[in-house]
């Protein structure tokens, strides 16, 4: 398809107006996060999703217990929203498993975790494997999907994670060989690697999955190429424009990931119709902006206890060995290794007059850290 240079102008000036006006990342977060909060219609018990929240800031981490818990993706992804900074998708392509962590003796709600199956370019897994994913064998790409997962949002509750280092809880119940027996029965397969990224990158100095190891360790910085998505509203229409000028959907309506494929086909679309006319220099300058508001993530991935997942994922061998350390992989020796870390946090937090006490979710409140 090519548009006439006016259409195009047109097509490209909504770009231009939508990221002209950010300036980083996490204001375009924060602009796309208030308007699904506005647009939320809450359907959770009680006098808002917010209430179900950990808030017994007194209980030392030595008291508490834990529960993983499944729940349907409506009630599980308004949670989602109203806790974590980055903009939530409601379904996401191949496997996927959501958990909600409560602490027992409160029935309150510390923090939520969502599975899927790991992205196709990734630089720290290349380098891991020794060549890029796409590259490899029917065979190997087959023996990679039944082998690997990825955690696409672990997320605590706040201020429970600034006070207790959720974050760290939450990572540890990723690596615990209960969720990867989960994930096997439920998809008939043999996990052993996960594999997460931070949210920002080297945005901050430090990670909530740092000084982790050997449950989880950090395999390098991921490339940065990947073009931001306009916002829900401006996109649904400028979709729509485009439909109308084809006659057709950008993409197939059964696609994965529809609107990253379908924005990737209106840039094309807008640079060969512009390319050599009036508005062209101005909307690469455009897409070079956009472009710099992404940011390399810090890569980290766990090997369950198993000595040799690399061979393994290259089909060198067909059987796994497990390391002396294994064990240290089960649910309750994972959250025996938290209480010690929440335990010095705690009681450091405590000594300083450092508790927070204020909930922190998007639907009550906007001047809360972006970075979480």
């Amino acid at each position: 398809m090519k548009l006439t240079p006016e259409d195009a102008r047109y097509a490209a000036s909504v770009f231009n107006d939508y990221f002209g006006k950010i300036e980083d990342i996490a204001e375009y977060n924060r602009g796309i996060k208030l308007e699904r909060i506005a647009d939320m219609a809450y359907t959770l018990p009680g006098m808002g999703p917010e209430e179900d929240f950990f808030t017994d800031f007194d209980m030392h981490p030595s008291e508490m217990n834990f529960t993983v818990d499944s729940m349907p993706m409506d009630a599980f992804h308004q949670y989602l929203e109203i806790t974590t900074s980055a903009p939530v998708e409601k379904s996401i392509p191949g496997k996927q498993l959501n958990k909600i962590v409560r602490e027992t003796n409160t029935g309150k709600i510390v923090g939520m975790i969502r599975f899927g199956s790991p992205t196709i370019n990734s630089r720290p897994r290349n380098q891991l494997l020794g060549k890029p994913l796409d590259t490899m064998s029917p065979e190997v790409m087959k023996r990679f999907n039944d082998s690997v997962i990825m955690g696409f949002a672990i997320v605590p509750a706040q201020p429970f994670g600034f006070n207790y280092l959720g974050g760290k809880l939450l990572a540890a119940i990723c690596c615990s060989h209960e969720i990867r027996e989960e994930l096997n029965k439920k998809y008939d397969a043999n996990i052993c690697m996960f594999e997460t990224t931070s949210l920002y990158g080297s945005t901050k100095a430090l990670s909530q999955y740092d000084g982790m190891k050997p449950m989880l360790r950090f395999s390098g910085l991921t490339d940065s190429k990947f073009l931001p998505l306009i916002n829900d509203g401006i996109f649904r229409n400028l979709n729509t424009w485009f439909e109308d000028k084809m006659g057709e959907p950008l993409v197939p309506v059964d696609a994965s990931s529809r609107k990253l494929k379908a924005q990737t086909k209106m840039v094309s679309i807008i640079k060969s119709s512009l390319r050599g006319e009036e508005g062209y220099d101005e909307f690469c300058q455009t897409l070079e902006h956009a472009l710099g508001l992404t940011q390399q993530k810090r890569s980290f991935y766990s090997h369950f206890g198993y000595e040799n997942v690399v061979p393994y994922l290259n089909m060198e061998t067909d059987t796994l060995v497990k390391k002396e350390n294994y064990d240290r992989f089960y649910l309750d020796n994972q959250i025996d290794w938290w209480k010690r870390q929440a335990t010095k946090r705690y009681n450091k937090l405590k000594e300083q007059n450092g508790i927070r006490t204020v909930l922190e979710t998007w639907n009550t409140k906007t001047d809360i850290d972006i970075i979480r």
